[in-house]
């Protein structure tokens, strides 16, 4: 079994991992901290954070992962899509320690990488499945109908989820990262407090852009009529947000697999980490007699685990690419 050593930086984590005899060796992941004091991430101090992080990430991944860097097989990185100074980071790096080792380069698209993240564990879904796709960046259904036969049924026109739970955490005043905030105050409200409006998108696509007006504008109006109202209400306000945007999500989700007769259906991407999203696909599961899949933590969220993952099954086919790769910020999927 080949020994695979995987880089990720895509956006504002760094991380390496190895992955060897169907077994995930090490996985490690240096967040960035830097951002906080700006309310996002600025690219090019991610960029400058990620030269720092990358030598001691792989080190450590090699470590613990208890091989030496002579056992290693071939090297995945993360091509794209994302921040171009943070790919090229990674990008150049495996291209060096694969020239410097005489190792083969594969490169993998980081949105298929999430996806693949479901075959680090037990138990793995069956194809064909359906994968809910969910991140800062992204929002998308995909029919995976093999290891690198994917089909995007339906996704965003205009903003992603995750961007919407951001963006609300900006509103309502908390600090970067919103999501995880977001999560937290959620479990301590009513989520049929307040009543936000559900997008009427056609199909299987999503829209995010109008929930966030709404929300906006409801938070002026009742912070203007009533000063400290959202100080008062953060909870129920947190949970009202995170159901619809949860709702919204799965009923597409929904829809899709009752068209297309799916029983196997699949989170992805750092939004599938949220608390209530998680508990409603397995409701949802229950109800329909769906299997479904759900990434550990560290799977959801950017990580090196699921590039190696995915570098190993384009091992086996011999998909490799060359020295002359660059990265791409959008790359098709």
């Amino acid at each position: 079994m080949p020994v695979i050593l995987g880089i990720e930086s895509s956006c504002d984590e760094t991380s390496a991992a190895v992955y060897a005899d169907g077994v995930m060796l090490s996985n490690i992941i240096a967040n960035q901290t830097i951002h906080e004091a700006y309310g996002g991430v600025v690219p090019e101090l991610a960029s400058r954070v990620h030269q720092q992080n990358i030598i001691p990430a792989v080190q450590q991944a090699i470590s613990n992962a208890k091989v030496s860097k002579n056992d290693i097989d071939a090297v995945a990185f993360t091509r794209g899509p994302g921040l171009l100074g943070s790919l090229l980071v990674g990008v150049s790096f495996a291209k060096a320690f694969a020239l410097a080792q005489n190792l083969p380069l594969i490169e993998v698209n980081h949105m298929q990488a999430h996806i693949l993240a479901h075959f680090i564990d037990e138990p793995k879904p069956t194809f064909p499945f359906l994968c809910l796709t969910v991140s800062g960046g992204h929002t998308q259904i995909v029919l995976v109908k093999d290891f690198f036969d994917m089909e995007v049924i339906g996704h965003t026109q205009d903003d992603a989820a995750g961007e919407a739970m951001d963006k609300t955490s900006k509103i309502l005043g908390l600090p970067y990262p919103g999501g995880p905030l977001i999560d937290k105050h959620a479990r301590l409200g009513n989520p049929k407090a307040y009543q936000f409006p559900e997008p009427q998108i056609p199909g299987y696509n999503f829209s995010f852009s109008g929930l966030k007006t709404s929300i906006l504008y409801f938070i002026q109006k009742n912070e203007a009529a009533t000063p400290g109202f959202v100080q008062n209400n953060l909870a129920d306000i947190c949970a009202s947000v995170e159901h619809r945007i949860v709702t919204i999500l799965l009923n597409k989700l929904s829809k899709a697999a009752l068209d297309l007769g799916i029983k196997d259906i699949a989170l992805a991407g750092g939004v599938s980490a949220n608390t209530g999203l998680r508990q409603g696909l397995q409701e949802l599961g229950a109800k329909h007699g769906w299997n479904t899949f759900i990434p550990r933590m560290e799977y959801c969220t950017d990580n090196a685990a699921m590039i190696a993952v995915a570098g190993y099954y384009k091992f086996l086919k011999n998909d490799f690419t060359d020295q002359h790769v660059a990265p791409l910020a959008r790359m098709p999927f």
